[in-house]
């Protein structure tokens, strides 16, 4: 996340955890289990390895393009955006219920966004001269709330990270749309990721004729489902009308952007409060992470099953693991893979002097069962 906007970093930091090398599941040593099917779960289709500069590059500029739609303040224009979500947590995480959001920019002033929760919590971040200011109901931003940032802002990592790793893509239908779907990995060992989607693979799915987003899943069982009916328009750029975010196939948050337009802001609202001066430096969002771990680090004998798991949560300054749950909560492994990954010591390495810090984290839990 941008330290000076509040909006989700793309570039995931790897961590593998445990002894066990991620190339040994794709080896027939152990089976591992196919990604669970979901209605937004795409890779059902052959999918085809970009391995050359020449394969890669008609990806990468389709990752380009939609990855650009979202920048809308590189235009340099002031602009005034207004949203809604909803949230149906089931208590797994903060603040259900309805939310409103406004984020505002006017160059040479700064940048300025508010949220405000009926369950209770509100924030005002404020970027201006240089500093990161806030003031409301805590530093820490809860997940759902930087979730629904991150889909509007900053969902798709940039080509120049993408390249770094392995790339493969297939062709897909959503809403009676054609698109380009990406699986995006740091594997080291492309031969061994799985026939259709792996589990440590991001999927991307775009409208080649647009260029526009349809579907984001960062980790399989959590997708984001992009729908431009009417969609607001906005120096060129098109922003989605709403966006449905879903675990495990059941919707958790619902995203609507009511309006943008570039009214003239208050230029009073860029200037920090008392208050803000004395609340300290606001939280960053930094690099989010995702961790594969075998708990127990148990080695899997020939014929073994491997099941997989991924635990969503948020990372707070502290270093504590909150808001945790499971993305695939049927598995008979569920609970544990939660209880695992909250035992991961994720003291954070904060600069003395350096502003708090937090950021999301996906653990792919790997549960071995021998035969």
């Amino acid at each position: 996340m941008n330290s000076n906007c509040g909006l989700f970093n793309r570039k995931l930091l790897w961590i593998v955890c445990g002894s066990l090398p991620l190339s040994v599941f794709g080896q027939t040593v152990a089976r591992v289990e196919p990604v669970p099917r979901d209605p937004l779960e795409l890779a059902t289709n052959p999918v085809q390895p970009a391995t050359t500069s020449a394969a890669r590059e008609a990806p990468l500029q389709l990752l380009t393009r939609a990855r650009g739609n979202f920048a809308f303040r590189s235009t340099g224009q002031a602009y005034d955006l207004k949203v809604n979500f909803t949230v149906d947590g089931r208590g797994e995480t903060d603040y259900d219920g309805a939310w409103q959001m406004e984020d505002q920019f006017v160059p040479r002033l700064g940048h300025r966004w508010t949220a405000t929760a009926e369950s209770g919590y509100t924030t005002t971040q404020l970027a201006t001269a240089g500093k990161i200011y806030w003031d409301g109901t805590a530093n820490a931003v809860p997940l759902r709330l930087l979730q629904a940032r991150g889909a509007l802002f900053d969902p798709i990592q940039s080509a120049d990270y993408a390249n770094r790793g392995t790339i493969r893509t297939f062709q897909a239908t959503v809403r009676g749309v054609a698109v380009t779907c990406l699986l995006l990995s740091r594997a080291q060992n492309p031969a061994n990721l799985a026939a259709g989607r792996d589990w440590e693979e991001t999927e991307e799915c775009i409208d080649p004729q647009s260029g526009l987003l349809q579907v984001h899943s960062e980790v399989p069982g959590l997708y984001a489902l992009y729908d431009y009916t009417d969609a607001p328009q906005f120096a060129g750029h098109t922003l989605p009308h709403s966006v449905t975010i879903t675990e495990a196939g059941r919707t958790v948050s619902t995203v609507v952007i009511e309006s943008i337009g570039t009214t003239p802001v208050d230029a009073s609202l860029f200037v920090p409060t008392d208050a803000m001066k004395a609340n300290g430096p606001a939280v960053e969002m930094t690099s989010a992470t995702k961790v594969t771990r075998v708990p127990g680090q148990v080695s899997p004998a020939t014929g073994a099953t491997v099941r997989p798991v991924c635990v969503f949560g948020m990372v707070t300054s502290t270093g504590r693991l909150v808001e945790a749950h499971t993305l695939q909560p049927s598995d008979a492994n569920s609970q544990a893979a939660v209880e695992d990954a909250r035992a991961i010591d994720f003291t954070p390495l904060t600069p003395a002097g350096a502003a708090p810090r937090q950021h999301f984290v996906f653990v792919v839990e790997k549960f071995v069962t021998q035969q």
